[in-house]
Order: structure tokens, then C-alpha cells, then sequence
């Protein structure tokens, strides 16, 4: 054990181990907070899919040759946040069959896209990079990780500020409507702060392990708790400990730092989903 954290505390004498755990720590944290929303509203496949449309911005921004890719994909993905709302109203194109088009034909655009104009020798290595994370996480520069930052600290405010109206809105829209509340204006905010922390995790965990985070923390805290308020906070706390212990996992043991994330939030789902079966009996 003496052995492990002296190999931890020599980790944390590098620049890209500190900026890693900052970016993963945030991007935990502010994905934890809409999860629950998401999963309450029904709307867990919209991360999914919106995923797979940064997916396809990115393959995009690559082939152009972009020296910052948050220029095309963030753009992107908040204006398809704004198509699968829209096209959840429209009664010819119900929400999931939305979901569904604009994502599988981000994914498949984009895919092809990489292999008709890529400079790259290695593209199945890309693509199997972009889609399932990587060690990007630990090459951050300064400037992505003030970038982070920067959008972290406006999801989280943004939240707090808007706390009641999303509240109100995720469990009674139609009460929310009558009490003059814009139901569409703060839908819109939700799908536009999702939009916002699928490209922030792409880095983290790739774009098809992304619904991970939003989800299983929210799932897992909703197995133990059923007020609101602590929901939301036992969701950002086990979200955050998830992304430390799995980056700090990867980075000790060599693995994919998405993957190892996923992991331990699923074993976490499991050790709550226990918790919650006996506490009800």
C-alpha cells in the first residue's frame, strides 16, 4: 500500500496527471448534475445520440485539419441539441426516431468521411480512439483545461441558477406550464447544457461511452436515495469519485482511461443497487 502511494504521489508531480484529474473531476461533476434530469424526463438516449453527432464533427474538424476542434464540434452539437428537441414536437418524427437518424448518421458520415479524406495510415486506430477514449485525457494543455473550466463553471452555474425552473420542469411539465414557466425555453437550456458536456467528456471516456456518465451515477444515487435534492448531490459525489479512482486506475495500471471509468461506475451501480435492496427490506 506505502508502495502504491508513493507511486501515486510521484504521478502527481507531472503536469498532464493534475490537469487530467481537474478535467475529469469537472466534467464528472457537471454531467452528474443533468443526469438525473435526463433520466427522470426520459431523455437518457439524447446523450447517445448526441455523441454520435460530435463524433461526426470531430471526424470533420480532423480532416480539415483544425488546430482546435471545439471551433466546429461544440457549434455542431448544441444545434443538433436544438434539432432532436424540435423534432420530439413534431408528431410525424417522434423523439427516438429523431434521436436515432441524427445520430446513426453523424456516426456513419463521419466514419466515412475519415476514410475517403484522412491523412492518416492508422484509421481504424482513430476512429477506435474517438469512439472509445484514449490517453488524450493525459495531453491536455493548459489551455483545454482553462477551456474545461471555463464551460464547467458556467453548466454548474447555470444549474444552480435555473435550479427551481428545471426542477419544476423535469417532474410536472404541464403544472410548470401553468404556472407560467417557459417549458420549451428550459428544455431548450437542458439540451444545450448536454450539448456542452458531451463535447467537454469526448476527451474522458469517447464519444460512445459518454451516456455512461450521465447515467449510472444517477441510476446508482436513485437507488438509495428518492428526494431530489440528494439524488443530485449523491450523483456528484459518486460520479467524482468514480472519475478520480478511474483515471488514477488507468494511469497506475496502464489502462484506457474511458473504459476504466465506465468500470468502476458500474461496479459502483452495483455495490448501490445493493445498498438500495436492503434498505428497502
Amino acid at each position: 500500500m506505502t508502495e502504491l502511494f508513493s507511486k501515486l504521489s510521484e504521478y502527481f508531480q507531472y503536469p498532464f496527471v493534475r490537469y487530467a484529474l481537474i478535467a475529469g473531476v469537472l466534467i464528472a461533476l457537471c454531467s452528474s448534475l443533468l443526469g438525473v434530469t435526463l433520466v427522470l424526463k426520459r431523455f437518457s438516449f439524447i446523450g447517445d445520440g448526441l455523441s454520435h453527432v460530435a463524433f461526426g464533427a470531430m471526424a470533420i474538424a480532423t480532416v480539415m485539419n483544425l488546430t482546435n476542434n471545439m471551433l466546429l464540434i461544440l457549434p455542431v452539437t448544441v444545434i443538433s441539441a436544438v434539432i432532436l428537441l424540435a423534432g420530439g414536437k413534431n408528431r410525424k418524427i417522434k423523439g427516438d426516431a429523431a434521436i436515432a437518424m441524427i445520430s446513426v448518421g453523424a456516426l456513419a458520415i463521419g466514419y466515412l468521411i475519415m476514410n475517403l479524406f484522412s491523412t492518416s495510415s492508422n484509421i481504424s486506430g482513430d476512429v477506435c480512439t474517438t469512439l472509445f477514449g484514449s490517453t488524450s485525457i493525459l495531453t491536455l494543455s493548459s489551455l483545454d483545461v482553462w477551456l474545461c473550466v471555463i464551460l464547467s463553471v458556467v453548466v454548474v452555474a447555470v444549474f444552480i441558477i435555473f435550479y427551481n425552473k428545471i426542477f419544476a420542469v423535469t417532474f410536472d411539465e404541464d403544472f410548470a406550464r401553468a404556472t407560467g414557466t417557459n417549458v420549451g425555453a428550459y428544455n431548450l437550456l437542458i439540451a444545450v447544457i448536454i450539448a456542452v458536456i458531451i463535447v467537454l467528456a469526448m476527451n474522458l471516456v469517447g464519444s460512445l461511452l459518454i451516456s455512461a456518465l450521465v447515467i449510472f451515477p444517477a441510476l446508482s444515487a436513485m437507488r438509495v436515495f428518492k428526494n431530489f435534492r440528494a439524488v443530485i448531490i449523491c450523483s456528484a459525489v459518486f460520479s467524482v469519485l468514480c472519475a478520480v479512482i478511474g483515471i488514477l486506475v488507468a494511469i497506475v495500471g496502464g489502462t484506457p482511461v474511458g473504459s476504466t471509468i465506465v468500470g468502476v461506475d458500474i461496479i459502483g451501480f452495483i455495490i448501490f443497487y445493493i445498498i438500495g435492496m436492503i434498505r428497502r427490506k
